[in-house]
């Protein structure tokens, strides 16, 4: 078998899979949905959760289409984690490019741009001994390792050099995707040129969950891109290991995770205010309980405060709904936000084409719960576009618990 394509949410055509290739799925992929085909041994029907990406498991690889393109997946994950705004034509690829190839060929493209003037340098203080005096000398260390001897003499000193973290992200991620299975002899040349300007900067492993954010200002601005596309692969290309030895590699999104986190990023631009005022349930710093004893915790996707004085609630949504309605775990979910925070109601916010907008008046209490749909296909511009008109719409809720 060559490969298997799927697409997010959507049940495929049986495939053929040995033992060690199934139990390797789906270990890589828990939320994959692996059903036996009727009348077969081997063959199962996979149906993907609100994953995207490629993996590869025991020679088999596997590509997870996202119901948004890929240049759109990629655009929205860059200005969610680094506010970088991709154009439609740094997707100038093949319609049918596997998303490992994009990532290549994009992060190939970006590092020629970003390098054209040279490499990022930047000053690191090093610590080494020495036959001559440089920069400080550590008295404290000199008399503890050195027992009085002159030399060699134990110096702190900066250096200014390229062996710096930006481009060591950069180099990281690039042999990272030359790791996995790459159609395009572009993409495949692009990073071992990406690799050779970056020969004399020194191999780092980062962990998926301890990738370091990069500060930018105007010294190093236009490498920006290119280092927040490394982020984005060094966040989500971790290799894995697979049941009983079987290798995994590849790249995995959790959709879920990057419509939140894009829908926070941007609705904080469009508002103008910090992560202090328009917190995620990530920075939330705060214990909130919706009873007196403390026992119930709550931890809202979006919340706005002003000072201690919280004056809207929100929760993102990214998932499969059966029915147009919003399910009403999510809707009583949203209720005990805004009964908990005094607050005259609240906002849910989807992914459209998974929930319609709507108003629900609540009995008893008055107060009103709001259903939003964003669109999140088409390009970068629209898509914040949208996100400005549903920022007038939390602008209003504030206001209005005032």
């Amino acid at each position: 078998m060559g490969e298997i394509t799927l697409r997010e949410h959507q049940r495929s055509g049986p495939y053929v899979l040995s033992v060690s290739q199934r139990d390797a799925l789906r270990d890589a992929l828990p939320t994959l949905a692996i059903e036996p085909a009727a009348g077969t041994r081997d063959a199962y029907h996979l149906t993907p959760g609100s994953t995207a990406g490629a993996v590869e498991v025991d020679g088999l690889p596997v590509l997870l289409n996202p119901k948004i393109g890929i240049p759109q997946l990629l655009s929205l994950a860059c200005y969610a984690i680094g506010r970088v705004k991709f154009q439609e034509r740094d997707f100038d690829f093949p319609e049918d490019s596997a998303l490992p190839d994009v990532l290549a060929l994009l992060l190939a493209a970006q590092a020629r741009k970003a390098f054209a003037q040279g490499l990022l340098h930047g000053y690191r203080t090093r610590e080494e001994a020495l036959q001559t005096v440089r920069g400080r000398v550590m008295f404290d260390e000199q008399l503890r390792r050195r027992f009085g001897a002159l030399i060699p003499v134990e110096s702190r000193y900066d250096e200014f050099t390229e062996d710096i973290l930006p481009n060591r992200l950069v180099k990281a991620a690039a042999l990272r995707l030359r790791g996995m299975r790459l159609r395009s002899p572009k993409a495949r040349a692009g990073l071992g040129w990406t690799a050779a300007v970056l020969d004399n900067v020194s191999v780092v492993e980062f962990a998926p969950k301890a990738v370091p954010e990069v500060a930018f200002d105007r010294l190093n601005e236009r490498c920006r891109g290119v280092v927040t596309l490394a982020r984005l692969i060094l966040r989500h290309g971790a290799l894995q290991g697979g049941r009983g030895g079987v290798p995994a590699s590849g790249f995995l999104v959790d959709m879920s995770a990057l419509f939140q986190e894009f829908v926070t990023q941007a609705l904080r631009e469009a508002l103008g205010v910090s992560p202090a005022t328009l917190r995620s349930d990530a920075n939330l710093n705060r214990i909130l309980t919706l009873d007196t004893g403390g026992r119930v915790s709550l931890q809202p996707d979006l919340s706005w405060w002003d000072g201690a004085v919280c004056r809207f609630v929100g929760d993102v949504k990214y998932k499969r709904i059966r029915h147009e309605g919003a399910p009403n775990a999510d809707l009583y979910q949203l209720l005990a936000y805004a009964t908990a925070l005094d607050l005259p109601g609240g906002l849910l916010i989807y992914a459209e084409g998974e929930a319609k907008a709507a108003e629900h008046r609540v009995r008893g209490s008055g107060l009103l719960l709001r259903v939003a749909a964003l669109d999140i296909s088409g390009s970068l511009e629209s898509v914040l576009r949208r996100v400005e008109a549903l920022a007038g719409v939390i602008a209003a809720l504030r206001a209005a618990a005032r």
